[in-house]
């Protein structure tokens, strides 16, 4: 039977009193450094495992932080995630991470489990927890911030990518290139962040003095190459087409491309195509995909940094100060997009 190695054994083989170990393992000045360094050395070839049960009955903190997600199958929060992850680890914290695939019952289950397991605060990953729900955690003192949330206006700590001026630059590329009569493929479970780029694609198209055809606008229900395909079906059977399609993000612009290759359009030669987000398999379509790539690690760190800076000893209370972050992203250029045939623009 494998035993378990604890405080007691470490005093045992070093020969000194079992609360000596305890003080030094976490770090305290009241024992030398010389003590401390052998006791050290011993609890880890014992293979000395601190309890967490323990330490958050002394601390009163469980160095978890939990992270609620639309749907984890998404490749955009999967790279959020990962910077998330990165900064939690490194400040010697655990994740919780829960999918509420945009489902209200499921989302509240997570949110009591996430209370019930005293969580140390919360980050929710662009999906639509409401705020009465979302007010459970800090009502009850846990901090909360929110990634690119369509309801972030009602939250103290926000990360924002700025959809805007993204939006603005993929319009801009493409009216530069020629193109005039441009669609625009939203999610419409999305809320603010879809409207967000719309917003941006309406605002560059005026001010280039374009106007946007109303025929054009078409929101699907979701963010999948699905969905995608979808939608450009419906824009395939307009007696007048677009000649070049911006998609809310590249899993739409997946489909788009299927879609396409299936009715026998050529992208870019009789339709461009451009994505967002830059996912890591949009450089690998056929063609290879123009999207705008967010900062998704960073925003993922950002996010985490502002949460444990809220869990710091030095944060006497939450302040109710808001405190947001706008990161930018940048276009890249890739094989999908190209001038318009004269014969398709006029």
């Amino acid at each position: 039977m494998m035993t378990t190695t604890t405080i007691k054994t470490i005093a045992r083989l070093t020969g000194v009193s079992h609360s000596t170990v305890s003080r030094a393992l976490r770090g305290s000045p009241l024992v030398a450094e010389e003590t401390a360094e052998r006791i050290r050395l011993a609890a880890q070839q014992a293979g000395y495992l601190p309890s967490a049960a323990a330490r958050s009955l002394k601390t009163n903190r469980t160095r978890v932080l939990g992270v609620i997600l639309s749907g984890i199958a998404d490749p955009f929060f999967s790279e959020v995630l990962y910077g998330i992850e990165d900064c939690a680890q490194e400040g010697g914290y655990s994740l919780f991470i829960g999918s509420a695939n945009h489902d209200p019952d499921k989302e509240q289950k997570i949110i009591q489990t996430m209370l019930e397991q005293r969580i140390d605060g919360v980050i929710i990953c662009s999906t639509p927890v409401s705020v009465e729900r979302g007010s459970q955690f800090p009502t009850q003192g846990f901090p909360i911030v929110v990634v690119n949330n369509q309801a972030a206006d009602n939250y103290n700590y926000s990360i924002y990518h700025d959809d805007i001026d993204g939006s603005r630059q993929v319009t801009r590329h493409l009216i530069e290139l020629g193109h005039t009569r441009i669609a625009y493929l939203g999610n419409a479970l999305s809320g603010k962040t879809t409207l967000d780029r719309l917003n941006g694609f309406k605002a560059e198209m005026a001010a280039h003095g374009l106007a946007v055809d109303a025929q054009y606008i078409q929101h699907v229900a979701g963010g999948t190459a699905e969905m995608g395909a979808l939608g450009m079906q419906y824009l395939l059977e307009l007696k007048s087409r677009p000649t070049a399609v911006m998609c809310f993000n590249d899993m739409i612009a997946v489909g788009v491309l299927k879609t396409c290759r299936e009715a026998g359009i050529r992208v870019p030669q009789d339709l461009s195509v451009t994505g967002f987000d830059n996912i890591t398999f949009s450089e690998y379509t056929h063609p290879s995909l123009t999207t705008l790539d967010q900062p998704k690690r960073e925003i993922g760190r950002e996010a985490a940094q502002l949460l444990l800076s809220l869990l710091s000893p030095d944060a006497e209370a939450l302040p109710q100060t808001q405190q947001v972050k706008v990161l930018k992203g940048q276009l890249l250029v890739r094989e999908s997009t190209a001038a318009p045939t004269p014969l398709k623009e006029h």
